[in-house]
């Protein structure tokens, strides 16, 4: 039994998109395909496959009527990437001008693939990068070509594993509708008001860690975080930071949510809450994690993830950080969805 070859399509719109405006592009694109997944901030992504027979045209002409729609109906101009699936799609279109659409058939994609710089591929950042060239790996193709337990020398099993399949264009997650725009929100009202930056930096760190939990528990990621800090005298104060990449791992939304409350230069301010809010949600197969070198970094997912496993087993207080041991009998915490 043949598999039916997927045509996916990957379109930048050149537009400062409102929410509202956003929202009607999605709507409009489900009038090509009921298979549309929003890439925030300014992307879609739409599986062309099941409605070709319907339009009876070629994947590239269908990727051409939606750009026709984008632009007759809301004055929208983009640019696109065709391929056979997802990352290929974004990869596609990326490499596209402004207004073009680059299409990537199945049986060229290794070929497409092979000259391009290594750094095209998704999650390669500067220090994974900077190994690579340092042993003369500067293309994809050069990556392929590699016997595997070299690959796994210079970057570790996972990571080199990862790092193939991405170089070899394989990539099975499905284009499937996103949900609304979804929101974390973890709060903390104090006994009271505090004025202890000691106890501040506890707080904050706490409630990282509750919005951590919460979203490896519901496979979900963050892209951004926003930091509120209310005051004894009723006004409060809002910091907000996109992060490097959209991640669950409690550590990095700590350092975000901690560097948000270094800004605010607190001091010596009299704080009677907190509340963190995690936004641009997404399901943790749809993001892209960064590839790491550091085995420090891989130890501490494994420990946190048989942390989450002992919460699951013996209740939430049974693992904590080493910092908020002494505060959980004092602490009110409450966390809301919406």
């Amino acid at each position: 039994m043949t598999t039916r070859q997927r045509h996916i399509a990957h379109l930048y719109l050149h537009a400062a998109l409102t929410e509202d405006r956003y929202a009607d592009v999605i709507e409009l694109m489900s009038g090509v395909t009921p298979h549309v997944q929003a890439v925030p901030p300014n992307a879609v992504q739409i599986d062309l496959t099941s409605a070709l027979r319907y339009f009876d045209l070629s994947p590239y002409d269908m990727v051409q009527l939606a750009k026709i729609r984008l632009k007759a109906l809301y004055g929208i101009d983009s640019s696109a990437g065709l391929a056979g699936n997802r990352m290929l799609a974004a990869m596609a279109a990326d490499a596209s001008a402004p207004g073009d659409t680059t299409w990537v058939p199945a049986e060229r994609a290794a070929e497409w693939l092979y000259p391009r710089p290594v750094t095209a591929l998704p999650g390669i950042g500067r220090t994974t990068a900077s190994t690579l060239s340092r042993y003369g790996l500067h293309t994809i193709g050069q990556v392929v070509d590699i016997p595997p337990a070299t690959l796994q020398r210079l970057l570790g099993a996972g990571q080199a594993r990862l790092l193939a399949e991405r170089a070899r264009g394989h990539d099975p997650r499905p284009v499937s509708p996103s949900e609304p725009a979804a929101h974390l929100v973890a709060d903390l009202v104090l006994e009271r008001d505090c004025l202890d930056p000691a106890q501040h930096h506890r707080a904050v760190l706490g409630l990282a860690d509750q919005i951590g939990q919460r979203l490896r528990g519901e496979s979900q990621v963050t892209g951004r975080l926003t930091l509120t800090v209310r005051y004894a005298d009723r006004s409060s104060t809002t910091r907000m930071r996109t992060l490097p990449e959209p991640t669950s791992h409690s550590p990095a939304l700590a350092a975000t949510a901690l560097g948000l409350l270094t800004a605010l230069g607190l001091q010596r301010a009299r704080v009677r809450a907190f509340a963190i809010r995690a936004d641009d949600l997404l399901p943790a197969g749809d993001a892209y994690r960064q590839l790491s070198l550091d085995p420090g970094d891989t130890r501490a997912r494994a420990a946190e993830a048989a942390a989450d496993r002992a919460r699951r087993r013996f209740g939430p207080g049974a693992v904590c950080p080493a910092a908020l041991a002494k505060d959980q009998r004092h602490q009110d915490r409450s966390l809301a969805t919406s």
